[in-house]
């Protein structure tokens, strides 16, 4: 989370996450004890840090270990309410993972084709 924070992102939630769906999208919040907060390992608890304005959730990132990773993975799906998303592996403590995940984003929303892959 640091380092999409530094690269621009906004922050939702740590550690938890309340979905609410509402026509066929899911919408993401923080619950109020933790809203703003983000523990970073090592250093404590920090905020109130600023939160994103109206997310959608367009996209799950599966925290995997390296060897959960592959080469030209499948297409993959997560489901919540009656919602249905694309979904991604990422090996969280790779320096790539924030680069990963905006492509990957990018591709779930229809930005940037996929040609072989998680998005094709």
């Amino acid at each position: 989370m640091l380092r999409l924070l530094q690269s621009g992102w906004s922050l939702v939630a740590d550690d938890q996450v309340a979905l609410r769906a509402e026509a066929g999208q899911l919408h993401p919040a923080a619950p109020e004890a933790l809203r703003g907060l983000l523990e970073v390992r090592g250093l404590g608890i920090f905020g109130p840090l600023p939160l994103a304005l109206a997310p959608l959730l367009r996209l799950v990132a599966q925290l995997v270990p390296r060897a959960g990773i592959t080469r030209m993975p499948e297409p993959e799906t997560w489901s919540a309410l009656g919602v249905t998303l694309p979904a991604i592996r990422l090996h969280a403590f790779e320096a790539s993972a924030p680069a990963r995940l905006a492509l990957a984003l990018d591709a779930a929303i229809g930005r940037l084709p996929c040609r072989a892959g998680a998005f094709r």
